[in-house]
């Protein structure tokens, strides 16, 4: 193969490995995200009666795992032919499902990149038909990919794999997600991710309404609206133009006695604030209530303000008080920007001056032997050191350093295979080599007639033996 040859299948293996090993690995490291995003292709596709919260959560993990095992092995050419088939049955799969979400636009994210990548589903189309290109290209000459690592060691690099992402999948579900690209991440001041800059272009809508009299539907611009003769049956709301859209547009906190939005109060205090969150109390899990009712009685202790944000109804959030002898008070928040603050239901969040520093899963909850003084005269007052660096110096260690260590050993024994081989092979070139240099040399002595008669009969012998050996 020549070098364009060789260049082509190199840059076409590394961005469809690279590809596949991103998107598997930020679907892992937040399943619950994954897992709202095939309940929301379920409902596009009117399959919403057969997403079972705990189908949707396995094929959540099970897609994150197969991607990035995928990736890997295609990046380390493991079983090169059928890693190649795979890779064009999962684009040739995947580029007309993302043709179908461009030309009808169901759902605004595809979630191919959770929300480390945000792509528009046209963007998501074109990038499917780039891969699905490569993977052809792959497909055709499988073999002219370069193998990293031997036949012989390529289990312990896809055993090894799946063992790691499947821990960090478990991990992310237990706790909270290793790495939290969402808006409301450890370290966002909420208030400021709601300001819209002076001078940003706003987005422009436009909503018809549908409307009947007589037998007759007609569609009306808001312009336009017909008088009170015409009854009103559906609207739709389509957006016309682009504009600026703060990371933070769906925040509200609403005080369920007197139906008052108390947001920007609770995000412009001084201090800090307490924020259950439980998006449903219906599904919530109440095994740790007893530590979620002491973080409370610590904040009524301390004057620290205890707010439960939930979209539950009220007949729900009384039964949760009959159930875990909660004494805090219910507020009301979108269940979806609920799910997005923290993908635990319930889950804690710490709020200081509007800043969130610190979030809990309802598994990791804070105690007495943690919660021992005024938060701030304690460790638990401020953000955490596990830095975003600390946690990929982690997975560095624990699993990349691992693979390049096996590989370096691998390629050194191959190498070190090579050389003994070709040694060996040069030996028995060069025993051949001099026995029929010794013969010809012989045989054009034996020709001379002036050659002395001691050598002569030292060539004779040679000659001899060499007939013996040949017989």
């Amino acid at each position: 193969m020549n070098l364009k040859g060789t260049f082509l299948i190199t840059i076409c293996r590394l961005l469809l490995s690279l590809t596949f090993i991103m998107s598997g690995f930020v679907k892992a490291v937040d399943p619950l995200g994954t897992q709202y995003k095939l309940i929301d292709y379920a409902e596009a596709a009117g399959l919403a009666r057969y997403a079972n919260g705990y189908l949707t959560l396995a094929m959540a993990v099970a897609m994150a795992v197969f991607e990035f095992w995928l990736g890997i092995c295609l990046l380390f050419t493991i079983r090169r032919r059928r890693t190649v088939r795979l890779m064009l049955l999962v684009m040739a799969v995947f580029t007309p499902l993302t043709l179908w979400l461009a030309l009808t636009d169901p759902i605004q994210d595809c979630g191919c990149f959770g929300d480390a990548v945000k792509l528009s589903n046209w963007q998501t189309f074109w990038k499917n038909v780039v891969l699905l290109t490569a993977a052809i290209v792959l497909y055709r000459r499988p073999l002219s990919i370069k193998r990293a690592i031997s036949r012989s060691n390529q289990w312990i690099v896809t055993n090894y794999t799946v063992v790691f992402i499947v821990v960090v999948a478990g991990w992310s579900l237990y706790d909270l997600p290793l790495f939290d690209f969402r808006p409301y991440h450890t370290g966002a001041n909420i208030k400021h991710g709601m300001e819209i800059p002076e001078g940003a272009a706003m987005p422009q809508f436009e909503t018809t309404f549908v409307m009947e009299k007589n037998g007759v539907r007609k569609e009306f611009a808001l312009d336009d609206y017909p008088d009170s003769t015409w009854t009103f049956v559906d609207s739709r709301t389509i957006q016309t133009k682009e504009g600026y859209v703060p990371p933070i547009h769906d925040f509200s906190i609403i005080r369920r006695t007197d139906d008052e939005d108390v947001t920007d109060s609770v995000l412009s205090r001084k201090g800090y604030t307490f924020l259950l969150v439980a998006p449903y109390l219906e599904h919530a899990d109440d095994s740790r209530m007893d530590l979620i009712n002491q973080v409370y009685e610590y904040a009524e202790s301390h004057g620290y303000p205890f707010y439960c944000l939930t979209a539950s109804s009220e007949r729900s959030a009384e039964r949760w008080r009959i159930m875990t002898g909660a004494e805090y008070e219910f507020y009301t928040t979108d269940g979806t920007t609920l799910k997005t603050i923290i993908r635990s239901n319930p889950g804690l969040v710490l709020l200081k001056d509007g800043v969130v520093i610190r979030k809990w899963s309802h598994n990791m909850l804070p105690d007495e032997f943690e919660l021992t003084d005024r938060l701030e005269r304690i460790e638990m007052g401020s953000v955490p050191k596990d830095t975003v660096t600390g946690k990929v110096a982690k997975i560095i260690m624990w699993y990349v350093l691992p693979l390049l260590l096996l590989t370096l050993a691998d390629r050194i024994w191959a190498w070190s295979k090579w050389v003994k081989t070709k040694k060996k092979s040069n030996k028995i070139y060069q025993l051949f080599k001099t026995k029929d240099n010794e013969k010809e040399n012989c045989s054009r002595k034996l020709e001379d007639e002036h050659e002395p008669a001691g050598r002569s009969g030292s060539c004779q012998r040679t000659q001899r033996d060499t007939d013996n050996r040949e017989a």
